[in-house]
């Protein structure tokens, strides 16, 4: 009696087990979802302004959680399938997934939290070099495109005030025709514009350009580190599930 009273609590822990997995399996594709939306999101949304980042570390941090996001697909897939089937080897196969999406997403998490701690100085270091020295320059195009829709998504001109134009390459040359900013600082761009810098006629914010493409990049590298630590700390859970039901097959004499 004691014997059958112990087989029935054998099989009702490992039916609990498996829906406890198969509800995972739920929450996991939903947060591989998410992390494949912020990975997209991050590259897709102002994208251009990648080109005038010093560093590719927040491109690398995205591309890491792409990767991730599709893993989880696969791996969903085949959580399903080895807790259907119940065979110790696919439990072994989806945990070593799990594990490998966990590591990716770790990465992911710890890279943008870095360099959300060097955001900053790396932005004060090369933004202003970059606009200044490359902007309408020969084979520069990206940098140009980028600093024009910068300085007008943002309404802001210059990396620090309007008056970094003033050592600029580009404003320096007979290129210009007379600007003292390009036309893009403007609040309504009109054919050389750029050639009258009162604040009624272009943007001059306090703090320029560095601030607000610094908090729109801060942003950004706290919800990618947020995604992924987040959905990497819920894969323990599912881990934790796999190892557990992998022991309850392996002790099924059947």
């Amino acid at each position: 009696m004691s014997m059958a009273y112990k087989d029935d609590e054998e099989d009702w822990l490992t039916v609990c087990l498996k829906y406890l997995l198969f509800l995972f399996n739920f929450l996991f594709w939903v947060g591989g979802a998410a992390v494949l939306a912020v990975g997209v999101w991050t590259l897709v949304e102002k994208s251009d302004y990648l080109s005038l980042l010093a560093s590719s570390t927040f491109a690398v941090s995205a591309y890491i959680l792409i990767l991730a996001g599709s893993l989880v697909v696969v791996t969903g897939f085949l959580g399903c399938c080895a807790v259907i089937r119940e065979q110790r080897s696919c439990l072994s196969t989806y945990f070593f997934f799990l594990l490998l999406i966990f590591l990716i997403e770790l990465v992911a998490g710890v890279l943008a939290y870095v360099y959300y701690q060097r955001l900053s100085d790396e932005l004060k270091e090369h933004l202003n070099q970059t606009m200044t020295e490359n902007y309408a320059q020969q084979g520069k195009d990206t940098i140009t495109s980028a600093v024009d829709r910068l300085q007008q998504d943002f309404k802001c001109c210059g990396s620090n005030n309007s008056q970094d134009w003033m050592l600029s390459v580009y404003i320096r040359s007979e290129q210009s025709g007379n600007r003292v900013v390009p036309d893009s600082c403007c609040k309504t761009i009109t054919p050389d514009c750029g050639r009258r810098d009162h604040p009624s006629n272009i943007y001059k914010v306090e703090g320029g350009c560095i601030t607000k493409l610094e908090q729109f990049l801060a942003d950004h590298l706290l919800v990618i580190g947020a995604v992924g630590i987040g959905v990497a700390c819920l894969q323990i859970c599912g881990m934790v599930f796999t190892c557990c039901l992998h022991r309850r097959i392996k002790m099924d004499p059947y």
